[in-house]
């Protein structure tokens, strides 16, 4: 089944993205291109405003590429949308974007279920979440923890040890990883 322009259409550009950096933000023209989203199955419940997707969902946007087992859109009466995206059994969600700033920029992730909530512009990942920055193949910076946010809004990056978003004395602990900065040369 696909699906063009489910609804959905603000629905990665400002989300997912950009995590830890506000100077490493997703390629800016991907707002502007359409949303195709690809899925084995796809109901939509007009009396609630709950669209539901399952048995692999591909969303495409740009330079964005998304992948779930299932999605739940559910749309507020003022138009704005919640998404939640789970990677089923043994799977996760995960995702791929250019960034702006240079030809071979990129930003890629995974998580065990990913959270988007419109009117806030607040992305969560929760459960063995992972997000890196790429020059290339090369990784740059990576951040990973059981839970990780950005407010895109205020520019925040919170991450911690446990799915609750709250630290938890004695369960890990969240990782960052930055790499030097290549020395410039001199002329």
């Amino acid at each position: 089944m696909t699906l063009t322009k489910f609804g959905i259409t603000h629905l990665f550009s400002l989300a997912c993205l950009g995590l830890v950096s506000a100077t490493a933000y997703a390629e800016k023209a991907d707002s502007n291109k359409e949303t195709v989203i690809e899925a084995g199955y796809g109901e939509s419940d007009g009396k609630t405003s709950v669209r539901r997707l399952s048995k692999g969902v591909a969303l495409v946007r740009g330079t964005l590429n998304v992948k779930a087992e299932n999605a739940v859109v559910t749309e507020a009466p003022n138009g704005d949308q919640f998404v939640v995206l789970t990677g089923g059994s043994n799977r996760k969600v995960t995702f791929r974007q250019k960034r702006d700033g240079g030809p071979d920029l990129w930003v890629d992730g995974e998580a065990e279920r990913a959270e988007y909530n419109q009117s806030t512009e607040i992305v969560k990942f929760f459960s063995k979440a992972k997000v890196r920055y790429l020059e290339g193949s090369k990784v740059t910076q990576e951040q990973a923890g059981e839970y990780l946010s950005y407010d895109s809004k205020n520019e925040v990056f919170v991450g911690t040890n446990s799915t609750s978003g709250q630290f938890v004395e004695g369960s890990g602990s969240l990782k960052i990883i930055l790499q030097p900065k290549p020395e410039k040369q001199a002329n």
